[in-house]
């Protein structure tokens, strides 16, 4: 007997089955099936058989984390090993306002801002206004007829107060907060006897068991439906259990996420009292902004979940792994965009007991030496005796590209309007976290067919890139220096040339200087020399200052006084280039790839004239 293969998920492979399956009987036999009433019946079977199909595929898929695709289903399976997406995140800003208090009739003692909307913005961003909020009151003192509001923190989005009543006789009971979008890092959830009392108990977030008992007063919170989260209390066993008739009083601020950031300019919107309880709302003086809103992030993303929740899982609560370090990082800082870390094992020369943590987050590529410290701090909680974590800063290196791109004249009347689509296709991918992070790769022929796709004029492209390192130096002292690219480095000139920098002045040579390299015999080393480039002439006057490893992708400098350099913005850079060996460019260890577009070059060409031109070259000098 045929077997119908119902799990296909093509239609007519399923109804072929059918018809397979009938024809098994001797009455249908020789049975005209494509021009019968019974065809019709088929299709009915065949539709019927490849829905059923798709939804057992559907279904199938949505049980395991890797294959889910719904966010509900997703979150819930990361909820059964204990993981917690991370909410949307309200920007935040630091505002400083005063009140003057000379002409009030009464001269008041303090002066309290409410909880709830402080501020607006004053202009719109994207025909949209957003406020700004506090969750608790913030009371200053009246001194010398004026009231200082210095440096409040502030967050975007609507504060919210919502009100829960324990009831023991509903077994079914949840509290689930109403709206979606909370950023859960503001929430603020006390806990009342009964109506009849204002005396309220703080009750504090808890993300484990760890350190909790019966008499903890926390919560735990998880995610449900629609983005919204679910308060869950103890049972006196782990937190303490609520009684019958308890009052749950909980705020929380809706965000607007990464949308309020980069906001500057404010309006004062709250509502202020003296220590009497009465109304202030005269002599307020406009807003000084002392940071502007930043910090805001989206919900976390499926892909994310998926990422973190099975690594956070396997991390158990304690740092042993470089892996470890890089999920319980997350948890601890959540404002990171990537992050990478590593033992100190895999450094040359190795070292062991360390593990190095590369951060780089949201907002900015630099963490303040504030950030650093807690987040070492929190790692003690988590880390094994013995091991030391190091926080390192963002280590940027740059891709530029030299393109010349053909296109033809029939399809396109406009070099330029092309040129500015290729320019904006890859302005795009700079900023993709295709490329924007640890551990990321730069594809070359990715890259090739961006360009080529950018318009339909375009036919072919010629393309070299290069790899760039901004080396800081410090001025007036002797100092090594050591720069990797941890990419290999093209000897495509045995007489040197393949290192190239921009211009600085060392001591004891009045000239502006640049650097190039020496290759060895062997191909693996080189010499790093300082040469002179006057009247398209070029002069070497210091070498051996220094080392360049080409298997490795390292630069090595002796000790160099460096006293000035040609490129200086807010300080002193040095910027040095070299060709890798592969196309494709890796991002390792504490590497943040950064395609770099501005300093790159297009250059549009008629096909027809393509035969006559010469080779794409590398200048000597930046």
């Amino acid at each position: 007997m045929a077997l119908i293969n119902v799990s296909s998920l093509d239609f007519s492979e399923i109804r072929e089955s059918i018809k397979d399956q009938i024809r098994i009987n001797p009455n249908f036999t020789d049975y005209d099936f494509e021009g019968s009433t019974l065809s019709f019946l088929i299709d009915i079977l065949a539709y019927n058989t490849y829905i059923s199909s798709f939804n057992a595929n559907m279904l199938s898929n949505e049980v395991f984390i890797d294959s889910a695709t719904v966010r509900e289903n997703v979150v819930a399976l990361a909820r059964q090993i204990g993981y917690v997406p991370r909410p949307r995140k309200s920007a935040k800003a630091k505002i400083t306002f005063s009140i003057d208090t000379n002409e009030f009739p009464q001269k008041p003692q303090t002066i309290s801002l409410r909880k709830g909307t402080v501020a607006s913005s004053s202009a719109t961003f994207g025909n949209q206004s957003y406020v700004f909020s506090i969750t608790e009151d913030v009371t200053v003192p009246v001194i010398n007829n004026t009231a200082i509001f210095k440096g409040i923190d502030v967050y975007e989005g609507t504060y919210i107060q919502e009100t829960f009543t324990v009831d023991l006789n509903n077994r079914n009971q949840r509290f689930i907060l109403s709206n979606p979008g909370i950023d859960y890092t503001t929430l603020n959830v006390r806990v009342r006897d009964d109506i009849f009392t204002n005396v309220s108990l703080k009750y504090s977030r808890s993300d484990s068991l760890a350190f909790i008992d019966g008499s903890s007063a926390v919560y735990f919170i998880q995610e449900v439906e629609d983005e919204r989260y679910e308060l869950i209390f103890g049972d006196d066993i782990f937190g303490r259990k609520l009684a019958n008739g308890n009052i749950i009083e909980v705020s929380y601020i809706i965000s607007n996420g990464d949308e309020g950031n980069g906001i500057n300019q404010f309006a004062f919107s709250g509502t202020l009292v003296d220590n009497d309880g009465v109304l202030v709302a005269r002599d307020i003086s406009n807003i000084f902004t002392v940071e502007s809103s930043s910090g805001g992030m989206k919900i976390e993303s499926i892909k994310s979940v998926k990422n973190y929740a099975p690594r956070i899982y396997a991390a158990q609560n304690r740092a042993v792994t470089s892996n470890d370090y890089e999920s319980i990082v997350k948890l601890i800082y959540p404002e990171a965009d990537s992050i990478t870390s590593f033992g100190g094992e895999e450094l040359d020369p190795p070292r062991f007991g360390r593990v190095y943590i590369a951060i780089k987050p949201t907002n900015g590529l630099y963490l303040s030496t504030g950030i650093k410290q807690n987040i070492r701090r929190e790692l003690r909680k988590y880390s094994v005796a013995g091991i030391v974590p190091e926080i390192l800063d963002v280590k940027l290196l740059y891709i530029t590209f030299n393109s010349r791109v053909f296109y033809n004249t029939n399809f396109s009347s406009s070099p330029n309007d092309i040129k500015t689509k290729v320019l904006d296709v890859l302005n795009e991918f700079s900023k993709s976290q295709e490329i924007n992070s640890y551990g990321s790769r730069f594809k070359f022929s990715k890259f090739l067919s961006l360009i080529d796709n950018s318009d339909s004029s375009i036919v072919s492209n010629e393309t070299q890139i290069e790899m760039k390192r901004l080396l800081q130096p410090i001025l007036n002292k002797l100092v090594e220096y050591e720069i990797c690219y941890g990419n290999r480095f093209l000897i495509s000139n045995k007489d040197g040339f393949n290192i190239r920098s921009s211009g600085f002045k060392v001591a004891g040579i009045s000239e502006t200087v640049y650097m190039t390299d020496i290759p060895n015999s062997n191909g693996i080393t080189g010499s790093i020399s300082l040469f002179t480039y006057q009247n398209s002439k070029i002069n070497f006057v210091r070498s051996n200052v220094g080392i360049v490893h080409y298997e490795k992708g390292e630069i090595r400098l002796s000790a160099i006084n460096i006293v000035s350099t040609v490129i200086t913005s807010s300080i002193p850079i040095i910027e040095i280039s070299a060709v890798p060996v592969s196309s494709d460019v890796y991002g390792i260890n504490e590497l943040f790839l950064q395609l770099d577009v501005n300093k790159s070059s297009v250059e549009m060409i008629d096909e027809n004239l393509s035969s006559s031109l010469p080779k794409i070259s590398r200048d000597i000098v930046i």
